[in-house]
């Protein structure tokens, strides 16, 4: 029985849409026909339900499995689009007793049922950063193409230095005109935060319209963002895929 891998989402601080990154890669592993499951560790201000479309299915959060109040299989809400999709959310506190083991023994369950574990993470350092990474097996890093947000990437590097793991860079959210006057490129963001470049994603409104609608990206669109959420899936599971040209 083969066991699954488990990928935290991280960044350096809030806006960097690493909530939408996790969301859109996770649906197109599912859409690939890998069964992935979704975690959302942002304690108190989930919204991974918002972007997937689950609203109306996510009833459990992790903490009900860690502490025996629900099995995984009841907890692990099915995705209505997409049949390999899974979410469990983040509780709005934190109960006591709920700690790095608990989520150890977690995952351990997660990868023996799930291809994939998308873990959102907390931007910052606490409790809930330490939960979401502890049991990683990859981090995925997600930045914007300005230079704050490459010195906030730096940070989030920082922090996961310790969890001696395979760490890389997204990309996100870029301006083509942007990139230009700035004189960014890709060999500046990874040089900038140490980190090999997963993928670049496009600024795209229909990233935001479909949140707004309730829907996941890649149920309505196929190009932009969708397109490198995407590429970024297929080279997870080991593809070569080149970069899109943004």
């Amino acid at each position: 029985m083969s066991i699954g891998t488990a990928i935290v989402i991280t960044s350096g601080k809030g806006g960097t849409g690493k909530t939408s990154t996790a969301a859109g890669v996770a649906a197109c592993l599912a859409a690939m026909g890998r069964r992935t499951l979704c975690i959302d560790a942002d304690i108190g201000l989930r919204n991974l339900d918002l972007t997937l479309g689950m609203t109306d299915q996510a009833l459990m959060d992790f903490t009900d499995v860690i502490q025996g109040r629900c099995s995984l299989e009841k907890a692990a809400a099915v995705h209505k689009g997409l049949q390999n999709l899974y979410l469990i959310t983040a509780p709005v506190t934190l109960p006591a007793g709920v700690d790095e083991d608990g989520m150890r023994r977690l995952m351990r369950q997660v990868r023996e049922s799930f291809d994939y574990c998308i873990i959102d993470c907390p931007a910052g350092v606490g409790t809930g950063f330490r939960l979401a990474t502890c049991a990683a097996d990859r981090a995925i890093v997600v930045c914007n193409a300005d230079a704050a947000a490459l010195r906030d990437g730096q940070a989030a590097v920082q922090r996961l230095a310790g969890l001696d793991i395979p760490m890389h860079l997204v990309v996100n959210r870029v301006k083509p005109r942007l990139l230009r006057k700035l004189r960014l490129n890709v060999d500046d963001a990874m040089d900038q935060t140490g980190l090999p470049l997963l993928g670049m994603v496009p600024e795209d409104e229909a990233v935001t319209l479909a949140a707004a609608r309730g829907v996941s990206l890649i149920t309505v669109a196929r190009r932009g963002a969708a397109q490198a959420y995407y590429n970024i899936a297929r080279r997870i599971t080991g593809q070569r895929v080149p970069l899109m040209r943004i």
